[in-house]
């Protein structure tokens, strides 16, 4: 069995890492192999063992509020001493804040006229086994922090219009290619024809002409970035679970991605509470 990381590596590992994630907030190059073998150089540990360290770090930042480096997948199995670093230096990383207050509110880029929009798609993550974690739990506080910066992304309403128009489109693309170019004509943006109300954001259909329901969920950051689902939706979701689609667009900008989760997000989804709805009464 490995031995476990010892403060001075795993200090080294998460700086390197939160250095990484900044510059890839901003939009700079990062060349992840380098890292690797400079970690590997410094503390003598496998190729392997970076990366599942790596992940582990993704993890800690997603319970933070903060996104990740794309392509290092949260894993939750994480050591304690590691979140413990993770997390104090979360506390002054001021750099890192700043780069990640900038992509959130940048400007969401117009859509592209390309004629392979179908091609976003990808299978959906594979979800892994469920981990307690230490901050999960009535009772268990998390440690304070400023900004949520996956919750400020998510109610960033230009982005979330942004990834309803493409969907629209993709949708309008899908049932051309099927040949329903009648439906296709139909399909409606309905969280702006009738309302937020819905439980989903555009009205589809099959090529038979049932309905398909579809809730967008956008995010510039990674696939294994979570999202936020209303009461609402996830009611609707498992009222109407056949029909019933969350389209999650992620890396959404010159390189998008998407994949469809059928079905009830109670099922498909891991789902937290985030808040309560407190009464005296």
């Amino acid at each position: 069995m490995a031995e476990d990381w010892g403060r001075a590596e795993v200090e080294a590992i998460v700086a390197d890492y939160l250095a990484m994630l900044t510059a890839e907030l901003r939009g700079e190059e990062v060349n992840k192999a380098a890292h690797n073998r400079q970690l590997r150089t410094l503390t003598g540990r496998s190729h392997g063992s970076i990366e599942f360290k790596h992940s582990n770090i993704s993890a800690v930042l997603i319970e933070s509020g903060f996104p990740y480096v794309d392509g290092y997948k949260p894993r939750r199995n994480v050591q304690g001493l590691l979140r413990e670093v993770v997390l104090e230096r979360l506390a002054t990383a001021r750099e890192l804040e700043n780069a990640a207050t900038a992509a959130v509110v940048a400007p969401v880029a117009a859509l592209d006229d390309r004629a392979e929009i179908l091609g976003v798609l990808v299978p959906p993550p594979q979800r892994e086994r469920k981990v307690r974690s230490v901050y999960e739990g009535v009772g268990r506080a998390m440690r304070p922090r400023r900004v949520n910066f996956l919750a400020q992304e998510a109610a960033n309403r230009d982005l979330g219009s942004r990834g309803e128009e493409f969907v629209m489109a993709f949708e309008h693309a899908r049932l051309w290619k099927a040949g329903a170019r009648a439906l296709a004509d139909r399909v409606e943006h309905v969280s702006r024809t009738r309302g937020d109300g819905l439980g989903f954001d555009v009205l589809s259909y099959e090529k038979s002409g049932k309905e398909r329901l579809i809730e967008v969920k956008t995010t510039r950051f990674g696939l294994h970035t979570p999202f936020y689902a209303s009461r609402n939706e996830v009611v609707v979701s498992e009222e109407r679970r056949k029909d019933y689609f969350v389209y999650r667009l992620c890396r959404f900008s010159a390189d998008r991605k998407m994949f469809l989760l059928n079905g009830s997000i109670r099922e498909t989804c891991s789902l937290e509470p985030t808040q309560f709805l407190a009464s005296v009464a």
